[in-house]
């Protein structure tokens, strides 16, 4: 918990309330109800001590998505007469002392017309409220506030007859009282009104989800904020004699998070407490933990609470331990609420619930390599309205968004951001801040040149090494959020040597497409400034650039919700962590997931931009219950609700299992991951074991017989998928250190583990790294592998075909050769992943082998990609790894994964990088095959894989149905197989470049680079340069040819990874390097 005042200064959001002009909380008048009257336990009738409840309810109008939308609020007061009494003399005095500000604006205007107003001084009432009330000075003030004091009255007569007679009649009394105020909307905007109805400018607010509960405590953990000058008296203040360190502020629970304002008017927030998944139980005894218990205090006459979420808890005081039980349940309640249920670990032990088990808006859109993902990103962003947050391994802001960057220089991200800043835009900036010593990523410069923009641009870097003493890991995630309407995730960062289009190619000179030190190649040298960005780093005419592929992926709905949720809890954690006091660096609100009511079939959509007249529209109601005793029945248009119950749009309860291919799954499935990381899940489906003998039982039925089928049975779509309605669920990688929760999340691996053991026929994997450990492995704790040797030992067993593929890239993407002094990362990181691959007995080949013997390339096999072209016109042919940097898994053309994690432990465990994803399930199906037999593809993933092959593969158009069907051997074995093996042995032949099967050792490979050199005079760091002629043995005869001749043969990107390269070879650093000092945690 910080000490340090966390203060969102007020010109950093629209104010509520403008001196001089009326607050307007009500823009209509509520409607009150005295649902019932309750005497005191005492026996005493009088009716001072009769207590009211008091039901609520208020229509806000407002426009969502071109309709017009009545939102019906309803909650629930208990009152005391007292309070009511309290209140009529609150306004009495408001109302006398408006209209001795009104006398004094006469006298000063009769004064100054006498010419002697500058020497007047206005005397300021000494009874002003203490809570920071201000006056409104507008014409019939007084008349507008007015309340005869004799209606209140009627409130205390009736003390004559029976109980019941007297309730009955105080009920209809303080019917007509509140009729009196609640009638008129000057009165009902006043704060003492805004006060005694417990409601705020956040109340009404859609963003923020329904009202729940709202009013006065007392916090000390704000104390060193400065107070208002009327709390503390002249020699307290100068002798501190007083010791006042709690201060009073106008507390606002909603859905997600308990927000602190100076009061229920004011806009400025002081602090916000986001809720988030409490651990299971403390101790031995499985105490359960809560959000929010009372605190028993050693004064008797102090009623205090405490609430806890992450790794934070704040203490809150309020006047009466009714009250403090009330506040209690009421945060619980909020926290388990069944809609999002903060508190609870969803499915994979996710902080976010499935969504899309209802038509709630949720959808996905694929898209393939930088060109696509980039132009899309930057249309989102010249469509900003409100606010853009963004949060990346690595930022450059000059980085051009479209190509070629001469036509479009407003393209450049820093000059979208400048000109959506000057509109009002609020953008935050999260940055990852490296150790400098070991990254060259330069995030003080990016945040530097982002803050230069505009000062609606706010920017944070992350960690603060000393403090947090975080050294190892970083902060991996790649998201741009907009509006809260729109978001991108995968594994593309916003910076340099990202940008590419299908075709990869390997040159640019002259300069078109990649400016300067967007040039990239980092296998040959890595910048050491990246200020002068279009300063060219490496020679065009003599070294490739290094090939990007990518996946990235757009999220509509409540997805979207999910993860603009999570960046605003990194933002509030590192805010309070890097810059508590940094006043211009606000703290941020989330916003809560509310459904469009025309979803759920229940009203008719309205167009607000047509011509009809106001009276012919028709309101589309939207009732929020905000009652803590309401069923969730009557809470219709918050969505989803529980994973294992929906709710269809006639009411009737239908089990969601039956929808979600995912949730039909047995529960009693035995996997990978530990049982107790498990404990407590909302909406879990699956439980989970480490025994290293428990075995995958997966349902015959499961994804057998999907919904919402397309006729067609052939879809292209290039770089960009269609965008389609799905199930979503947000998956993350976080702990303490990177976005304040009290415990690790590791629901990505978690899911990992679960999909691949639950797969039916066959796994597609893309990813930058592949390190994991089979069970018995002590070292690497990640259970990917695992997942994957149980699964293809299973199908033997069954004896069915099964296909495992994996596309990595060929070598690590760090600067050096794999014999040079200073490469001892590259060879470390290729080390752990053979390591896994194929070498020692803790690889899965190795174990596959003596179970299978060669079969085992029939269930999995390892790819990577490769691109060849000229690097100028009439220059030298050149080849260049494509880097696959895409983090994606596709099980049976149903169910898709994208996001920023890796396959190693710094990614999958939780506690080291943090990481988000999207898993996202198909709702939408086509007519395709699977091994030979008539199958449902999911649209989006059967789009995605088909894309990604025909580009690998080098397809034309119309010839997708040669891949339809990715686990017959016409397509698993001749053509994916047998594409690359031929592109291998072309580009061996033409370049024998690096890495490849014949190179055994470091000699070998030393023996090779001293080759080529000599023979081409120059060549790169992985033999990437072709002669200008090749000789060729064929039937005895030698020939000649140019190299282009062979090359043409090469269709796509795909090529074999070369499984023997440097397998006589320890590759791991030595003890005289640096890198052996340096935990191998940092490898793997």
């Amino acid at each position: 918990m910080s000490s340090e005042p966390l203060i969102q200064p007020p010109d950093t959001v629209p104010a509520f309330r403008q001196w001089g002009e009326p607050a307007r909380i009500f823009e209509e008048l509520p409607k009150a109800t005295i649902v019932s009257v309750s005497r005191p336990e005492t026996g005493d009738i009088s009716p001072i001590l009769l207590s009211y409840t008091i039901e609520l309810q208020y229509k806000q109008a407002h426009s969502c998505n071109n309709y017009i939308c009545v939102s019906q609020f309803k909650w629930r007061l208990r009152k005391k007469a007292s309070q009511v009494l309290y209140l009529q003399f609150a306004l009495r005095k408001r109302a006398l002392i408006e209209d001795l500000h009104d006398k004094q604006g006469q006298v000063k205007e009769w004064l100054q017309s006498l010419g002697i107003g500058d020497q007047t001084v206005m005397v300021q009432d000494d009874e002003e409220p203490d809570d920071g009330a201000v006056p409104i000075h507008h014409e019939d003030s007084v008349k507008n506030r007015y309340v005869p004091s004799v209606a209140a009255l009627s409130i205390i007569r009736p003390s004559l007859g029976g109980q019941q007679s007297v309730a009955d009649r105080a009920k209809v009394a303080m019917q007509s009282y509140l009729g009196l105020f609640l009638g008129n909307l000057d009165i009902v905007n006043s704060q003492e009104v805004c006060k005694f109805l417990e409601v705020s400018k956040l109340s009404f607010l859609q963003e923020y989800g329904p009202k729940l509960r709202e009013g006065y405590v007392t916090v000390k953990h704000l104390s060193n904020i400065s107070q208002d000058s009327d709390v503390t008296c002249f020699p307290c203040d100068w002798f501190h004699w007083c010791n006042n360190s709690w201060k009073k502020v106008w507390a606002v629970l909603k859905p997600g998070f308990l927000a602190l304002l100076d009061d229920p008017i004011n806009n400025k927030l002081l602090d916000i407490i986001m809720f988030d998944v409490l651990p299971f139980s403390t101790g031995n005894e499985g105490t359960k933990i809560h959000l929010a218990e009372p605190i028993k205090e050693h004064n008797p006459l102090r009623y205090t609470f405490k609430v806890s979420s992450g790794n934070r808890s704040i203490c809150l005081r309020t006047t009466s331990s009714v009250k403090v039980k009330a506040w209690v349940t009421s945060i619980n309640e909020a926290g388990l609420r069944p809609m999002e249920g903060w508190c609870c670990s969803h499915r994979f032990g996710s902080f976010a619930p499935i969504r899309g088990l209802t038509e709630d808006g949720s959808q996905a859109q694929w898209y393939i390599d930088g060109q696509a993902a980039f132009e899309a990103i930057a249309s989102s962003i010249q469509d900003a309205k409100s606010e853009i947050f963004i949060t990346g391994w690595w930022l450059c802001p000059e980085l051009y968004l479209k190509r070629p960057f001469h036509s479009f220089s407003t393209f450049r991200l820093d000059s979208l951001l400048e000109e959506k800043a000057k509109q009002g835009v609020q953008i935050y900036v999260l940055l990852y801040k490296e150790v400098s010593l070991a990254l060259k990523i330069n995030s003080s410069y990016s945040m530097r040149r982002l803050l230069k923009i505009h000062e609606n641009v706010r920017v944070l870097r992350y960690p603060d090494h000393f403090a947090s003493r975080v050294y190892l890991w970083s902060h991996h995630e790649k998201l741009v959020i907009i509006d809260y309407k729109i978001c991108y995730i995968g594994g593309l960062d916003l910076c340099f040597g990202r940008y590419d289009t299908p075709e990869h190619r390997v040159g640019d000179c002259p300069s078109l497409i990649w400016p300067g030190k967007d040039y990239y190649n980092p296998r040959e040298s890595e910048p050491n400034s990246w200020e002068d960005t279009m300063r060219d780093e490496l020679d065009r005419q003599k070294y490739p650039r290094m090939p990007w592929h990518d996946v990235h992926c757009a999220l509509w709905g409540p997805p979207c919700r999910d993860i603009a949720r999570h960046f605003v809890q990194r933002w509030n954690h590192a805010k309070r962590t890097k810059a508590p006091n940094e006043h211009e660096i606000p703290l941020l609100l989330p916003h809560h997931h509310m459904v469009l009511p025309h979803y759920m079939g229940r009203s008719k959509e309205i167009d607000i931009d047509g011509k009809q007249d106001e009276d012919d529209r028709k309101e589309i109601d939207r009732q929020d219950s905000f009652s803590s005793q309401s069923p969730v029945q009557d809470i219709p248009l918050l969505l989803p609700q529980e994973a294992g119950e929906l709710v269809t749009s006639s009411g009737d309860h239908t089990n969601a299992s039956e929808n979600s291919p995912l949730l039909s799954q047995n529960p009693e499935h035995k996997t990978l991951v530990s049982v107790n990381r498990k404990k407590g899940f909302q909406d879990q489906v699956l439980t989970f074991n480490l025994g290293a003998e428990s075995v995958v039982n997966v349902l015959d039925d499961w994804w057998e017989t999907p919904e919402g089928t397309n006729d067609a049975t052939t879809l292209e779509y290039g770089q960009v998928g269609p965008r389609t309605t799905c199930h979503c669920q947000v998956i993350r990688s976080v702990s303490q250190w990177s976005a304040g929760t009290s415990q690790p999340e590791e629901s990505i691996h978690n899911a990992y583990c679960s999909l691949i053991e639950n797969a039916k026929h066959f796994i597609y994997i893309e990813n930058q790294f592949f390190i994991s450990g089979l069970a018995k492995d002590d070292i690497i704790q990640n259970r990917v592998l695992e997942a994957l040797y149980r699964r293809i030992l299973q199908a033997h067993k069954e004896q069915k075909d099964f296909r495992v593929i994996i596309v990595m890239p060929l070598l690590p993407g760090f600067q050096g050769g794999l014999d040079d002094g200073g490469a001892a990362t590259v060879r470390a990181l290729t080390h752990w992943q053979y390591r896994t691959i194929s070498r020692e007995r803790h690889s899965i080949l190795h174990n596959l082998e003596a179970k299978l013997g060669p079969k085992m390339h029939d269930y999995i096999s390892f790819y990577g990609l490769r691109s060849h072209g000229r690097l100028y016109k009439d220059g030298p042919m050149a080849t260049s790894q494509v880097y696959v940097h895409s983090k994606l898994m596709i099980i049976d053309d149903r169910v898709a994964f994208i996001g920023s994690s890796n396959i190693n432990d710094r990614s999958l465990l939780g506690s080291r990088d943090s990481e988000i994803g999207v898993l996202i399930e198909d709702k939408e199906y086509v007519d395709s095959l699977m091994n030979g037999k008539p199958w449902k593809a999911g649209k989006f993933s059967h789009s995605l894989r088909c894309s990604l092959w025909s580009e690998h593969l080098g397809l034309h158009a119309g010839e997708i149905s040669k891949i339809s069907d990715p686990v017959a051997d016409s397509t698993y074995k001749n053509l994916w197989s047998g594409t690359a093996k031929e592109n291998t042995r072309i580009y061996h032949e033409v370049f024998a470049c690096i890495p490849n099967d014949q190179i055994h050792s470091r000699a070998a490979l030393r023996q090779s680079m001293v080759h080529w050199k000599e023979k081409l005079g120059h060549n790169t760091i992985d033999l990437g340069i072709a002669p200008d002629k090749l000789v060729c043995h064929e039937n005895g005869e030698t020939k000649v040819i140019d190299p282009i001749d062979r090359l043409k043969y090469v269709k796509g990107h795909l090529v074999s990874f070369p499984l023997e390269f440097m397998r006589e070879e320890d590759l791991r650093p030595a003890v005289i390097e640096s890198e052996f000092y340096v935990s191998p945690q940092v490898y793997h």
